[in-house]
């Protein structure tokens, strides 16, 4: 499994990669993996401020629908796009192509408190 050093991690197996006062969230290897081939993404919180550790949408896989949480306050930016017609991006690409949302981070210092890759990998014991 693939867990890339310069992302933080959640407990909730979320990734974030902070861009400025913005990042993009997604799901973890290890996640899509538990999963299984997912079908669909809704995420209904476009333009709304989510706080830390709060649900933010759905991800939906052939067996299950799990609810993705957010890692840090912030307000949802956009959906991307190319998960909408093609959701197995999350299973092929999950750290590039298969992201899931971009933020505007409310606190940038707040991803600090986040999982390292080590941590994470201690986490799921990986």
């Amino acid at each position: 499994m693939n867990f890339p050093a310069e992302l933080k991690y959640t407990k909730d197996h979320e990734w974030i990669r902070v861009e400025g006062d913005e990042a993009v969230v997604g799901i973890t290897d290890f996640a899509q993996r538990e999963l299984g081939d997912i079908v669909f993404v809704d995420i209904n919180t476009v333009g709304e401020e989510v706080a830390a550790n709060e649900v933010f949408g759905t991800i939906e896989a052939v067996k299950t629908v799990s609810d993705l949480f957010l890692p840090v306050a912030a307000t949802i930016l956009s959906v991307n796009d190319a998960i909408d017609a093609s959701p197995e991006l999350v299973n092929s690409d999950p750290y590039g192509e298969g992201w899931i949302v971009r933020i505007k981070l409310n606190n940038v210092a707040d991803v600090d408190a986040l999982l390292s890759a080590d941590q994470y990998k201690e986490e799921i014991n990986a």
